[in-house]
This record gives C-alpha cells, structure tokens and sequence, in this order.
C-alpha cells in the first residue's frame, strides 16, 4: 500500500488510517464532528497527496485538454485553475479534474486517485490518436499536496506570504521555497476559504514548518489541526460538491451531475481546436429534453442518516436513489444528495426516503445546494 509523504506526520498526531485507492490515508485523528467543526471555525489542515498530479507539456498540450475536457481550455491565462468533466464517448462522467495552466503549453492536471490510472492511459490513447505532440508525466509520487482550509487560514498564510492572500478564486502562484517550487492554489474541497498546495515530496516537512510556525496542533484551541478524509466527506456533502463513485460516474450522464457550469456545449473545433469526448451524446442527450434523473439535495427529518443506495420514493413510486448522506455536523440534522426524477427534483418536493430495503421510512424534502455556503461578507 501506498504512504504519502505525511505518513509520520499522520502517526504522530493519532491517526486512524484506512486503505483509500490503494493508499493508507488518515480517516479521522480524534472526533470526524469535532474535525469538521474545526474547519468550519477555524481551519484544517488535509493530506490530500493521494490525488493524482499529471504534467502535461508540448505543441499540443492545450488541445489535448480541449478534446478530454468538457469545459472550455482556451481563454483560461497562466495561474488560472478550472474545474471540468473527463468524459467517455457515452456522455457518462470518468473523473472530475482540476485544470492548472502553467503556461501556454504546459499544465497540471489533479485527478482522484481511484482513476489516476484510468485518466493516465485515456490521455496516452487521446495523443497516440491524435498524434499530439504532447509529453505526459505522472508526478504523483514524487510530490505532495495539502490542503489548508477554514476562516482563520489566509490571515496565517499572510504571516509568510503578501501574494497568496490576494489571489482570486481558482488562481493559483509559483512560489520559491529554498531551492524548491511549491504550486499554491485558491482552491479546495470543503466550501471554506483556503489554498491547496502542490510540493515536491522532500519539501514536506520543511513547508509544514513554515505554514504551521507557532502553531501547536495538538494544543486544544489550534488556530489549525489536522483533519481525515472523513470530516472532509462531511464538509463537501455540506457544500454540495460531488464525488466521483457517488455524484459523478461513467453510467451518469454528465447532464444530470449539477455541474453544467462545467461543460461547454459550444465547443468548436473551429474556435477551440478541438471538441470534447462525448459532446455530441451530451448534445443529444439536451435535444431529447434532458437527463430523466436530475441530482438535488435532500433534508431530512428525524435523526436517522441516509445512506448511498437508499432508494428515494414520491407517492410510493419510485423516483431515484441516495447517492451520499451525513448528519450534519454544521446544520444539526441529516443531509443527502440523490438522483431523482426531473419532475421531482423542484426545491420543496416532498419525498420519502427508505433506509435500506424493506426498512423504514423518512420524509424528507427536495433542497437546493449547496447546504452550506461561506458568507462573503
């Protein structure tokens, strides 16, 4: 199994690990509640080295994007990230990415790791058709990424950084760490402020001690404590993020994910050089009047927790399913995301949801997402 160059970090701090996609990744050091109110009030601190990281450079790097990705490559500048859909030619979802462009033939593509594999070969077969002149590097092992995320994070990264604090949403900056570049990116996964950052795997513990100066993470009012894949399961349900095996997957059409922001229809080869792998099925998919399932948010009533596969059902009839669920540590009562019907998927439909089968059932209702958003204030 795979260790991610935090490891002993994650050890000595009492972590509890799990096998996640083939790499032993901290679910929870103490509390997954008291992890996921830290974020909210504070900040956090995630490993997430797990993800892949894929350098793309050559000629033809920004075409290949422009032909995997649903959303439009072209226009994006140096330091922007875009969040987009892998597609197959069925229209159905095979990884949701985050798009860096480094400069005009040069990228980094950041991946889940259940799919690094399965994206790496689909880009290799993309330039062998094509004939791209594109170079690929799988960088994944030998870097590391975290996420810092929570209210007090950016005033703290002010103590050692002028620039990071200033940057926009989705823009990230090349910063020099001794001899080292580390990638720190306005970007993350739980619906707070924050950055995530890319390093080389050797630059761990210096970086840490630089992000983390003064702070004690085991102290009990941490201004940061580190956080495991659990509570951030929790805080990205909160936001109505989706997650790839839940949300988003190759038998769902990408139409139906909530996510059309990111898919360009009117991608062109004329205009974009290329169009994207299963435009023309997604195009056909909204002439027939839209994917039959729509994804919504769910509040619940009660206190027990839906969970992915709980069949969801308006007038006794069968309208969808669960695809994730949590009591909601923020919000204080149950939340879930789930496919249902087009016709039912109104915010303030009333639905019933059924706790496994031939189990009990919940009445819950059609929410809009997502549940938790960060004031701007």
């Amino acid at each position: 199994m795979n260790r991610t160059p935090l490891h002993a970090f994650h050890a000595d701090h009492g972590a509890s690990f799990v096998d996640f996609a083939g790499w032993e990744m901290p679910i929870r050091y103490g509390s997954i509640v008291e992890e996921h109110l830290q974020t909210r009030r504070s900040g956090g601190l995630f490993d997430v080295s797990h993800m892949g990281r894929l350098r793309l450079k050559g000629l033809h790097s920004k075409r290949l994007l422009e032909r995997v990705c649903t959303r439009r490559i072209n226009g994006m500048v140096p330091g922007q990230c875009r969040y987009t859909l892998i597609c197959n030619e069925q229209g159905g979802v095979k990884d949701d990415v985050i798009v860096m462009k480094l400069d005009e033939d040069e990228f980094t593509v950041v991946c889940n790791a259940s799919n690094r594999e399965k994206i790496v070969a689909h880009l290799d077969g993309v330039i062998r058709e094509r004939e791209f002149k594109t170079k690929l590097e799988d960088q994944t092992e030998k870097t590391a990424m975290v996420a810092l995320q929570g209210p007090g994070v950016m005033e703290k990264i002010g103590q050692v950084s002028k620039e990071v604090p200033t940057l926009k949403r989705y823009r990230f900056a090349v910063k020099n760490l001794v001899m080292f570049k580390i990638y720190v990116s306005r970007t993350g996964y739980t619906g707070e402020d924050g950055v995530e950052v890319i390093l080389p795997a050797n630059a761990v513990t210096m970086a840490l001690k630089l992000l983390l100066k003064d702070i004690d993470m085991k102290a009990d009012e941490a201004l940061i404590k580190p956080v495991g894949l659990g509570a951030r399961d929790t805080l990205r349900l909160e936001a109505g993020m989706p997650l790839y095996g839940h949300e988003l997957s190759e038998e769902t059409n990408a139409l139906a994910c909530g996510v059309d922001f990111a898919i360009s229809l009117d991608k062109s080869a004329e205009r974009d050089g290329e169009t994207f792998i299963g435009q023309d099925a997604l195009l056909q998919a909204q002439a027939d009047g839209g994917p039959e399932h729509k994804l919504v948010g769910l509040k619940l009533s009660g206190k027990r927790t839906p969970r992915q596969g709980h069949q969801i059902f308006v007038n006794d009839a069968e309208s969808g399913v669960v695809t994730s669920g949590c009591a909601s540590p923020t919000l204080g009562h149950p939340i879930a995301m789930g496919f249902v019907k087009r016709q039912h998927s109104e915010p303030g439909q009333q639905v019933v949801v059924e706790l496994g089968e031939g189990k009990a059932r919940v009445e819950a209702e059609v929410a809009p997402l997502p549940f938790y958003k960060l004031s701007k204030a």
